[in-house]
């Protein structure tokens, strides 16, 4: 049994990685200030984890959070390039003065190891092959360059602490548990939920632009491997299922899922939006043992099942 630290654990992919820290033994704290996660997301585990209402940025709460502990999963952000354009402040707040806190912290606790989320945001949008680790970055937001400042200072925390720290670049995570309300959300629940509703899903610009979709149950063991991984301390890894699928393609698939016909409602492209990603994973494969075992189409039916259970239960609740 390992004492360990979820920091974003009510959030969407947080809330994943304490079910799978408490089904195998470990003993789960988390901090969360529920500014974008959910107390809902955690009603499976709540008696089998310690929760902490308080935000990364905060010195005292997180002093407290890692006292004991031997793992840190820091998935605590404000993750959006849209919301960072709206209030880019907030967004270093969250994601830069969280991340030096909780690394800080950590290493004056003895924490043995700090996984940490970062972003495929920082490659920004150069159209080339697989995108792999040792590409230069390219910031084309406020969120890529605060996400890519948390990877610089694990990388010199590392250096100068010795705290072991291991960088997951997130590609397009999506799966159960994903918040489709926020006017920051992610395109798999806005397509999914629109079209159970029976409205036309919004994409901006041509439907051309591509992501590497990964499920969030393949970002839970990537990260639970980078925990363990031996001579991976001060690296980043890609997290990514090393395919790429435009937004016409992922529309056409959920539309056979859901045996519906699919009409876009397109708008213009939107600031900071990348055209193209895909992830080479390779160095995950090679040093964590990485391999996805959930494929897209797997994935974005347990993701419907989610979602239509929800509806589902709304309308009951109307009746």
């Amino acid at each position: 049994m390992v004492n360990v630290l979820v920091t974003g654990g009510a959030g969407f992919i947080g809330s994943h990685i304490a079910t799978a820290l408490v089904e195998r033994g470990d003993k789960v704290r988390i901090l969360d200030n529920l500014c974008a996660g959910f107390m809902k997301n955690l009603e499976h585990i709540r008696d089998d984890v310690e929760f902490i209402e308080g935000d990364v940025a905060d010195v005292a709460a997180v002093q407290r959070a890692v006292q004991g502990v031997e793992l840190v999963f820091h998935q605590a952000a404000l993750a959006s390039v849209p919301l960072s354009l709206d209030k880019p402040l907030e967004v270093n707040q969250a994601c830069v003065t969280g991340t030096v806190n909780v690394l800080d912290q950590a290493a004056k606790a003895g924490v043995r190891r700090v996984v940490y989320a970062a972003s495929s945001a920082a490659y920004g949008n150069r159209l080339s092959a697989a995108k792999r680790e040792s590409d230069a970055p390219q910031v084309l937001s406020p969120y890529a360059a605060a996400k890519l400042a948390g990877e610089l200072y694990c990388q010199a925390f590392f250096h100068s602490f010795g705290l072991e720290t291991v960088g997951l670049r997130y590609f397009n995570v999506f799966g159960p548990r994903q918040d489709p309300n926020s006017a920051y959300s992610a395109v798999i629940p806005l397509f999914v939920t629109a079209i159970l509703g029976d409205r036309r899903p919004v994409v901006y610009g041509d439907g051309g632009q591509s992501r590497d979709f990964i499920f969030v149950g393949n970002v839970v063991q990537g990260n639970l491997l980078a925990a363990e991984a031996p001579d991976v301390a001060g690296m980043v890894f890609n997290m990514a299922e090393g395919k790429q699928t435009n937004l016409l393609q992922l529309l056409e698939i959920l539309a056979k899922l859901l045996d519906k016909t699919v009409q876009p409602d397109f708008q213009p492209a939107r600031k900071g939006d990348v055209r193209e990603s895909m992830a080479d994973i390779t160095l995950a494969r090679q040093m964590l043992k990485f391999e996805p075992k959930t494929s897209l189409e797997s994935g974005l039916r347990q993701t419907i099942d989610y979602y239509r259970k929800i509806a589902e239960a709304r309308l009951a609740a109307e009746r």
